[in-house]
């Protein structure tokens, strides 16, 4: 059973947590804000229930609290940006911000990002481009639990893509999605809840496919988008391979099966090639193209007219990207964000270990 918590006070609860492990308090709001986007948005794998594993990797050293973020090589509209081992919830921002600025003089800003940790929601980064009349996009590679098509070894991460794009009249349309049939945090989620996963998900050791949420602990794995070749497998796995290549090879970070673990338990990979987790964020100028107001009109166009579109359910209205995430936000700012118990429980034991009142 869910209870509620008010949004100000679990946020005022993240920023402690991040400022006791050593975070200044702009940065401690800033990452608070990264992870809570999450819960906000209704992503919870990715929210405040991971807020102990980013303090387990402080505690084994694999994140640094007070980072020496900067640029190790520019162009006017491109850099490459070290993140010093920070809390990517700070470094993606930091590198947006730096984005935004190179699209303000150039018309568009590319910012590949190593030496980086996992970062949130990947939408959450793209959105910072909106307010500048921008297209946002932002990638991240992640730690090996996905198979390539027609493979049973774990080499790519679940390597979500996101877009945001401004409108006028309209919300904004925001696509954030894995390159996976599902994250890893929703088999989590079926975990805890003693639930079944659909069929596509996963697949075990031998690459037979299973139901079993917990299949990634005996050794299995995540599928690409598609779930197999008959349902399109190899272009999920192509997807994922891209992501993988921006955030991880063009920067210097690591890649394929080399990217370290979000769990502090699990062994960094041997012979790491690069630098930690890599991202890649971008910004395009709409003004660049063409004039911003008249680009905005005519996506308020398409928005409207693609909500329109005759759903296949009566009962069922067709949605954007972005609009379930908006409607969910209105409701839980108002509302509060719902915790399982398990998370509670987590929560709690982290704040008495940090000495803060959950």
């Amino acid at each position: 059973m869910e209870t509620l918590y008010p949004y100000a006070d679990v946020l005022h609860f993240a920023e402690q947590v991040f400022i006791k492990i050593g975070c200044s308090a702009e940065q401690a709001h800033i990452a608070a804000e990264s992870l809570l986007s999450a819960d906000l948005s209704g992503v919870d794998s990715h929210g405040v229930a991971r807020l102990s594993g980013y303090v387990r990797l402080w505690e084994v050293k694999r994140v640094n609290p007070r980072p020496d973020m900067r640029i190790v090589h520019e162009t006017p509209s491109t850099a490459t940006f070290d993140g010093d081992a920070g809390l990517g919830l700070v470094v993606a921002p930091a590198a947006m911000a730096i984005a935004i600025e190179k699209a303000r003089q150039a018309g568009t800003g590319w910012v590949a990002i190593r030496n980086s940790n996992h970062f949130g929601i990947a939408g959450h980064h793209a959105a910072l481009a909106l307010p500048h009349n921008m297209i946002g996009i932002a990638l991240t590679n992640a730690s090996a639990l996905v198979s390539p098509a027609l493979s049973k070894e774990r080499m790519l991460g679940t390597n979500p893509i996101a877009m945001a794009i401004p409108a006028g009249e309209e919300p904004p349309f925001l696509a954030d999605f894995a390159t996976t049939t599902a994250a890893n945090g929703k088999l989590e989620i079926l975990q805890r809840k003693q639930e079944e996963a659909p069929f596509g998900w996963v697949q075990d050791k031998s690459g037979e496919p299973s139901t079993d949420p917990s299949v990634l602990k005996q050794g299995g794995m995540l599928l690409p988008l598609g779930g197999d070749r008959e349902h399109g497998s190899h272009k999920g796995f192509m997807l994922g391979s891209m992501v993988d290549i921006l955030s991880g090879v063009l920067s210097g970070a690591n890649f394929g099966p080399w990217v370290p673990p979000f769990p502090a338990y699990v062994p960094m990979p041997d012979n790491m090639p690069g630098f930690g987790i890599g991202h890649f964020v971008g910004a395009m100028r709409i003004d660049a193209f063409r004039p911003a107001e008249a680009f905005k009109k005519d996506m308020d166009q398409w928005i409207r007219r693609f909500r329109q579109a005759t759903p296949s359910d009566p009962n069922q209205l067709v949605v954007i990207p972005g609009d379930p995430e908006r409607i969910m936000k209105a409701q839980r700012l108002k509302q509060g964000i719902p915790l399982l118990p398990e998370v509670v429980n987590d929560l709690k034991e982290l704040g008495n270990k940090l000495g803060l009142s959950w």
